[in-house]
């Protein structure tokens, strides 16, 4: 299996890499365009509650198919949780470099229910936020549908709080209207914080 490396300001993190959950071993690696028609899969699978939180549905071909091409270009970087050869998993940090807000950059998970409970999301979310985490980006925020409790207790557990409640902000198939929460991180704050006690690199991982 070729080894493929991201080029990070801060670190270097090797891929596929592999970790062990209750749901067995899941091996984690970066997206590919080869990838497209298993995420696809993947994606069709989902509850449609479980996409409403992401700006566009990625279970359309076409919305999936744009978002190979951001891949390409370097827009977004996305990692896949794999299980026996099928994906269970993806996590992706999506960035900006041109915009008002360079120095945010912004997580979007999604598991499949049969994993769930089983630490494969838990896995995959700190995989992500390492990921992230070396990129030298200063702030990460990561938004769900509020009834989501597990997955705002992972990242109230990395560390990410609560900074904004938008009421009935997107609407599912059936025309019905959820809230949505964001969870923000001030990683340069606590990087900084963190330096002062001689902890540089304590948000590493």
């Amino acid at each position: 299996m070729v080894m493929r490396e991201i080029d990070m300001s801060s670190e270097t993190r090797t891929y596929p890499r592999r970790v062990q959950t209750e749901a067995g071993e899941i091996e984690f690696r970066l997206m590919s365009p080869a990838d497209e028609a298993a995420v696809l899969d993947f994606a069709q699978k989902l509850p449609v509650h479980d996409l409403l939180f992401l700006p566009r549905n990625i279970s359309e071909p076409k919305v999936l198919s744009a978002w190979v091409k951001e891949i390409e270009r370097g827009a977004i970087t996305s990692i896949l949780a794999v299980k026996a050869g099928r994906v269970v998993g993806c996590g992706t940090l999506v960035r900006d470099p041109w915009s008002w807000s360079p120095h945010v950059g912004e997580i979007r998970n999604v598991v499949s229910a049969d994993v769930r409970g089983q630490g494969v999301g838990r896995a995959l979310s700190q995989e992500t936020f390492a990921l992230a985490l070396g990129a030298g980006l200063e702030k990460l925020v990561v938004q769900m549908t509020v009834d989501q409790s597990g997955a705002i207790a992972i990242f109230e557990g990395l560390g990410f709080k609560a900074e904004a409640l938008l009421r009935d902000h997107v609407k599912d198939k059936d025309g019905r209207n959820h809230d949505i929460v964001v969870l923000g991180h001030n990683v340069a704050q606590v990087r900084a914080q963190l330096e002062a006690y001689g902890l540089p690199g304590a948000v590493q991982h």
